[in-house]
């Protein structure tokens, strides 16, 4: 298991829409995540539409993503919620996440 951390920023004006739509995320997109080793998934946002995303990869993060590229939902998913993101230009959110580096854990 690779616990994985991620950053973005969601659009202010557009934060109450985006936590409206993860209140109720499609069903087959849940399916997909746990299909493709998506664990533990939590998303935290700040009032200034800071997001940090943490997951638990059953393999790694690369293979996660690669995991959930192949997926007709995802594809969908990715370019329902692209209007609120700031800062990943003409990127799906899946194709603009990087990898923070983990420097303390304690169990």
């Amino acid at each position: 298991m690779k616990r994985v951390g991620f950053i973005f920023k969601i659009k202010e004006a557009k934060i109450d829409e985006y936590k409206k739509h993860h209140r109720a995320v499609w069903p087959e997109m849940l399916e997909a995540l746990r299909k493709n080793g998506w664990r533990n998934y939590s998303i935290f946002l700040k009032p200034d539409g800071t997001l940090f995303g943490y997951f638990e990869a059953t393999t790694s993060f690369q293979d996660s993503l690669e995991g959930m590229a192949k997926e007709e939902i995802n594809s969908k998913w990715q370019e329902f919620m692209k209007p609120y993101f700031e800062d990943i230009n003409e990127n799906r959110p899946d194709e603009s996440m990087m990898e923070l580096e983990e420097v303390f854990h304690t169990d």
